[in-house]
């Protein structure tokens, strides 16, 4: 039988989709360099610093350079895609006639720089400067607090900043990271520093002796969740080889900035912390994973790493740093490692817990950077001197970072324990002159409101628990007679609404409804409290657990107030 010519269709000249450009691929090869040569480019855990690199490049991603690198990575377009579109620091646009323009200004709204006037100084800036050349963004918490507002022009930070000085750094075109003065090697080591790392590694001091000490010193994990340390350790050692120990540099809860302090202040007793806490636990990699809102602090800890490896205290290539590419999210343990794996930070459902199955699926310690910090400085200054600094009762010594309505915000190391009304009287010079203390966050912005009734409570680990907060990482923000309570909140919750990872619906339409649910003229109490319930019983991660705490706090604490604006009825 004859076929029928008519109905035979013509064969397609390519396959389908768009086709890969030859010259797009060769121009990321001088880019980045070449993956036929080197196959340990192609690995999934390379895929965002090859975003960086295109980003920081070009100033966007475009759709022939994403097809690029999928081709470069042997991975699929999709997996490329939703990667570059989670996070907020790649730009990705379909059309390469259409470019962003070439400078960006991010001006921070949260709650800090909120209260310093950062709504007035977007529109401020949004007025000042030509939307063809300046592309004018609102941006969640830059870890800068205690010199709100502050905005990002390029990668450089304007501090306390005003319509002038950001007007004078977009003419100037500043995009380069501010310079930090930092203790150098030699500084640290003529004081000691990376002499308990020798011992460690002579066996001079031994894991159980050290693990002793710091069960004395009491030392918790001090990014949130209070965890003991010598306990983690202990967790990862009972698992089998290899293992990995990874740092959490990505401190994003507003009003957060100690890590920021204390990495460039002294880099190298961070990272003798950090060295010392991977051979706690025969770590066969230490990965730092830093927020990329800290871009001068990147070329600090670029520059000490090259210090220890050319010293010979670490061998080249142990230490590793990537970039987060902002994503609060990732502050969560396993999204980190989600993310350092070259995934969407989406968070793990547990167990396994990440001490089980971590990075690559292998046995992983993940500490904060305070926390390692301390682990030097407690052997050098005694466990029992650590463990007796704190007050009402509580051990030890908290890096409280403290912003809003106080005369000298900052970083304030204060003892484990000390209530509110000292901090702010003691550290902080007390109130900024005509504010009084209407409420205080003891732990950020997910961590509840308390009134100034309640600054007295000690701030420690377990002790706020019964009044519906956390102390978190203990991040302070201090609110005054002159700030309004239902807005505070509303702003919050549009935090969380924007870091949302979107997996769990809990989370995902909770944080949306619930902000929703703020915006109205009246609020509906039922409503609010069965949506945090569910929120809270049934969202995978602490953000979703966490994120109606701020209004509990005001339905709880507030009541008055609130009814005094009609928010609530009366009585």
């Amino acid at each position: 039988m004859k076929t029928d010519e008519k109905k035979l269709k013509p064969r397609r000249a390519s396959p389908r989709g768009r086709q890969l450009e030859p010259v797009v691929l060769a121009e990321l090869r001088d880019l980045i360099g070449d993956e036929r040569i080197d196959s340990s480019l192609r690995r999934r855990d390379r895929l965002i610093e090859h975003l960086h690199v295109l980003q920081d490049n070009y100033g966007h991603l475009s759709m022939p350079r994403l097809r690029a690198l999928a081709s470069f990575m042997n991975l699929h377009m999709a997996a490329i895609y939703e990667t570059a579109t989670f996070y907020a620091h790649f730009d990705v646009i379909h059309d390469e006639q259409s470019p962003p323009p070439a400078l960006t200004v991010r001006v921070c709204d949260s709650l800090s720089c909120g209260l310093a006037g950062a709504e007035a100084l977007h529109q401020a800036v949004t007025d000042g400067t030509d939307p063809a050349t300046v592309r004018v963004l609102r941006a969640p918490c830059m870890g800068r607090c205690e010199t709100a507002p502050v905005v990002a022009v390029g990668h450089h930070h304007v501090l306390n900043a005003n319509a002038q000085n950001v007007g004078a750094a977009v003419e100037q075109g500043q995009v380069q990271p501010e310079e930090i003065r930092w203790q150098r090697l030699p500084d640290y080591r003529s004081a000691g520093g990376y002499r308990l790392l020798l011992d460690c590694r002579q066996g001079s001091v031994s894991v159980k002796a050290l693990a002793d000490e710091l069960e004395v010193a009491g030392l918790r994990g001090l990014g949130g969740a209070g965890f003991p340390t010598f306990r983690k350790w202990q967790a990862v050692r009972a698992e089998p080889k290899p293992r990995y120990a990874v740092i959490n540099a990505d401190e994003g809860e507003p009003g957060t900035f100690k890590d920021r302090y204390y990495l460039e202040n002294e880099p190298h007793r961070f990272l003798e912390g950090a060295l010392v806490s991977a051979w706690a636990v025969e770590a066969q990699a230490l990965y730092i994973y830093l927020r990329d809102e800290y871009p001068g602090l990147y070329r600090v800890l670029t520059d000490a790493i090259a210090e220890v490896e050319t010293a010979g205290i670490a061998e080249p290539g142990f230490v590793i740093l990537r970039r987060g590419a902002g994503a609060y999210i990732c502050g969560e343990e396993s999204a980190l490692i989600e993310s350092l794996e070259g995934k969407p930070g989406k968070p793990r459902l547990r167990p396994p817990f990440v001490a089980q199955k971590g990075l690559f699926g292998r046995p992983t310690l993940v500490n904060n950077v305070e926390t390692v910090y301390w682990i030097p400085r407690i052997h050098a200054e005694g466990a029992e001197w650590f463990a007796s600094q704190g007050r009402h009762g509580r051990r030890g010594l908290r890096s409280f970072s403290v912003s809003g309505r106080v005369a000298r915000p900052g970083v304030h190391l204060a003892p484990a324990g000390i209530t509110l009304n000292e901090l702010v009287e003691e550290y902080c010079g007390g109130m900024a002159e005509g504010h009084r203390l209407l409420a205080y966050l003891p732990g950020g912005a997910s961590g509840g409101i308390l009134p100034a009734s309640k600054a007295d409570i000690p701030l420690d680990f377990d002790t706020l628990q019964e009044h519906g907060c956390f102390i978190g990482s203990a991040a302070v923000i201090v609110l005054s007679d002159q700030d309004d309570l239902a807005a505070a909140a509303s702003n919050l919750l549009g935090f969380f609404a924007d870091e949302s990872c979107g997996q769990c619906t809990p989370c995902r339409v909770g944080t949306e409804k619930m902000l929703t649910l703020l915006e109205r003229d009246t609020w509906e109490e039922e409503t609010l409290q069965q949506l945090a319930r569910v929120m809270a019983d049934a969202s995978i991660c602490g953000l979703g657990q966490a994120a109606p705490n701020p209004v509990l706090s005001l339905l709880r604490d507030f009541r008055s107030e609130l009814a005094s604006h009609n928010l609530i009825a009366k009585g």
